[in-house]
């Protein structure tokens, strides 16, 4: 607050205005940083660490999506990390476990991924496969699909997207769904992966 006392006193107002917009905005940071600490350490609490610290597992995020117009049109998307240290090199190989549960008349089949930057700008796909697909509650032509990927990911990238966290296109041939792993959730699972 002395800051923006200070800046007032300035000559110019659209210098004062400038200042006091930079200031208004650091603050703003600060008190998110702070939020995203509090937020990770929720997450890094939540972090199963087993054999020997060789492998993790996060606690699992579970989110609806919007899949069409109407409010009943939703996917149930649920994702979580798995890691696993080589405890004589310390590389760590990491995987980005998602199911995506929805309701249709034949199954997505999801098969390619793109990370996205905060701009929604999208890197070019690179090809997956479903590990399983399951259909269940079938109705008339409908059956609730529950369909499940796993993604590779690098210890760098997720170091390289850990004070913004990242996004991601998940695509198949009738639907693009676009999934957001939060800066806390990624600060608090890579805490305790080390």
């Amino acid at each position: 607050e002395q800051n923006l006392i200070e800046a007032k006193k300035l000559s110019s107002p659209h210098v004062v205005s400038v200042v006091t917009l930079k200031l208004i905005n650091a603050h703003n940071e600060k008190i998110q940083a702070e939020i995203d600490i509090q937020e990770s350490n929720k997450f890094a609490d939540k972090v199963n660490v087993l054999e020997d610290g060789s492998k993790f597992t996060s606690v699992k995020i579970s989110e609806s999506l919007k899949s069409g117009l109407l409010a009943t049109d939703l996917d149930l998307l649920e994702y979580y990390f798995q890691s696993e240290k080589n405890l004589s090199n310390g590389i760590i190989a990491h995987k980005l476990n998602l199911s995506i549960i929805y309701n249709s008349n034949k199954t997505r089949d999801y098969n390619a991924f793109s990370f996205c930057d905060k701009w929604n700008n999208c890197a070019d796909s690179t090809l997956i496969n479903s590990v399983s697909v399951n259909a269940s509650n079938c109705k008339n032509k409908n059956c609730d699909y529950k369909e499940i990927i796993e993604i590779n990911l690098n210890d760098n990238f997720l170091k390289r997207t850990l004070n913004e966290g990242f996004s991601m296109r998940l695509i198949s041939n009738k639907k693009i769904n676009i999934i957001k792993i939060s800066k806390p959730f990624l600060m608090g699972y890579l805490k305790v992966v080390k």
